[in-house]
């Protein structure tokens, strides 16, 4: 968890790695989520789409964002979260999530920050963007 006493903007409040998205993954999340889109799973059926490969569901990759959130700050602290997509996240990308505090508020009588999120692969792509409100 974050020691919120002190966060001051500018700090990374979230922080958290994720091992290479493998398609075992990519087939388990098929199951779980229900979303049975072959782009995701079918190699021949992406490329004949005009991709190189299968590659990851968004809302996987907005799942592990969700993830390194709640580690971060219990659930019950969190206001709000709020995604959006910016690239596709391809089979192998290894996924590193963080959040720097972009500002402090009150709301009523508690403290808040706005945290802007990214998750950005091992090249340095930003795959997602958002941004959450936590109580302090």
């Amino acid at each position: 968890m974050t020691d919120t006493k002190t966060a001051a903007v500018g700090d990374r409040v979230v922080h958290k790695q994720f091992p290479a998205i493998s398609r075992h993954r990519l087939a388990l999340y098929c199951g779980a989520s229900g979303d049975h889109n072959p782009i995701h799973v079918d190699i021949d059926f992406a490329k004949a789409s005009g991709f190189p490969d299968a590659f990851s569901h968004g809302m996987l990759v907005m799942g592990y964002l969700g993830q390194a959130l709640s580690d971060a700050f219990p659930p019950s602290r969190i206001r709000s979260f709020s995604t959006r997509f910016a690239a596709i996240t391809q089979v192998g990308a290894e996924l590193t999530c963080e959040g720097t505090v972009a500002e402090l508020f009150e709301a009523g009588s508690e403290r808040r920050a706005r945290i802007a999120l990214t998750t950005k692969d091992q090249h340095g792509e930003t795959k997602l963007a958002g941004e959450a409100v936590v109580a302090l």
